[in-house]
């Protein structure tokens, strides 16, 4: 048996790995039964108080606290009968929605993509694919609730300011299409920024569109802003707009081209298109970096399967450089692509011009 540095360095990495991916389920259960918003609302709590108050069994709640506790993500009160609390500063990445250090959408991502393995393993043999509607609700809610920070907080403001003469348009009234909205809180961000402006979220998904129209009634958005059904092409019957979002969907499309195109021709004189997608390194390089390494994650278990589904399919991946974009807008027919001064460890930023 050959034994080298290198064999114990993978191997230590994939214990590291196997940890990180079921504390990562336990956030998803912390998650999904409300275990983590019952201790921020009544504090340290004994395992049968949270039984009681999250309505799980007892032996569950007790197994659960203290795996929370040996992982580091609750603490614990000794003396006397021994209570679980959680810190709020892991409350914010626990369960603060809108908090940027939120990362436990992460988790119900990971399920999603558990709950299709079977699938993705038949469509690397067949060369098919997996639709996306069948990752569930798990993985929408990761993929909406992951973003939802950044689309809050940076997206009206720091992407916005960085296009000064769309941003006079919305301020005065604009209009917009979010195409491949999804779950919509960029498209509600958007219209709580810009109140004057009328904004329009499409996604070809349609439980992303009902799952759009609740935040938003429950964000109390009602005015000025629409959740469609469709794609590009029906956003074009519906223009002209002053600006079209394609955020974090680029890369997910199969026929990116086509919508680039549909994107271009319902834009209104002066308008543009601005495409935010994956910060990853103009030139493959192996071994990558973290963020590299996590987009080739998420391309070989879902965005690749899902694009594989159409037939023919540009089956770009997650990882689609700023080399594929420029060529892309190029063939969709645009004069002008621009790489915008935005710093973001995750996302690069194109307005493209037509």
């Amino acid at each position: 048996m050959i034994t080298t540095d290198r064999t114990d360095q993978l191997a230590e990495r994939l214990f590291g790995a196997t940890l990180g991916a079921l504390e990562l389920f336990s956030v998803y259960l912390g998650t999904e039964l409300g275990l983590y918003r019952t201790l921020e609302r009544h504090g340290a709590l004994t395992p049968a108080e949270l039984a009681d108050r999250a309505g799980i069994a007892p032996r569950y709640a007790r197994e659960w606290l203290e795996q929370q506790a040996v992982a580091g993500l609750l603490d614990v009160q000794e003396g006397g009968e021994r209570r679980f609390h959680l810190p709020p500063e892991h409350a914010r990445a626990l369960i603060h929605a809108d908090d940027p250090a939120h990362v436990a959408p992460f988790a119900h991502m990971l399920a999603g993509i558990g709950g299709v393995l079977p699938r993705i393993a038949d469509a690397y043999r067949t060369g098919g694919g997996v639709p996306y509607s069948e990752y569930g609700y798990e993985f929408r809610h990761g993929q909406g609730h992951i973003n939802r920070p950044a689309f809050q907080h940076d997206l009206p403001a720091s992407w916005i300011d960085a296009m000064h003469d769309v941003r006079a348009r919305l301020v005065a009234g604009g209009r917009v299409a979010d195409v491949g909205c999804g779950q919509g809180f960029s498209t509600i961000a958007m219209a709580q920024q810009f109140p004057q402006a009328t904004i329009e979220g499409y996604d070809a998904d349609a439980a992303s569109i009902r799952d759009a129209m609740g935040h938003a009634a429950a964000a109390g958005v009602t005015e000025g802003i629409a959740f469609i059904t469709g794609d590009a092409t029906v956003a074009g019957d519906r223009g002209p707009y002053d600006l079209v979002l394609i955020l974090e969907t680029l890369h997910d499309l199969p026929h990116p081209v086509e919508t680039l195109a549909a994107a271009r021709r319902s834009l209104a004189p002066g308008g543009a298109v601005l495409v935010v997608d994956e910060r990853v390194a103009d030139a493959f390089t192996a071994p990558g970096d973290d963020v590299e390494r996590m987009m080739y994650g998420w391309s070989v278990t879902h965005c690749l399967p899902t694009q594989m589904v159409d037939t023919p399919s540009a089956a770009l991946g997650t990882v689609m450089r700023a080399g594929a974009v420029r060529e892309l807008a190029a063939e969709a027919g645009y004069a002008r692509v621009d790489v915008l001064g935005v710093e973001n460890d995750f996302f690069r930023l194109y307005r493209l011009d037509p």
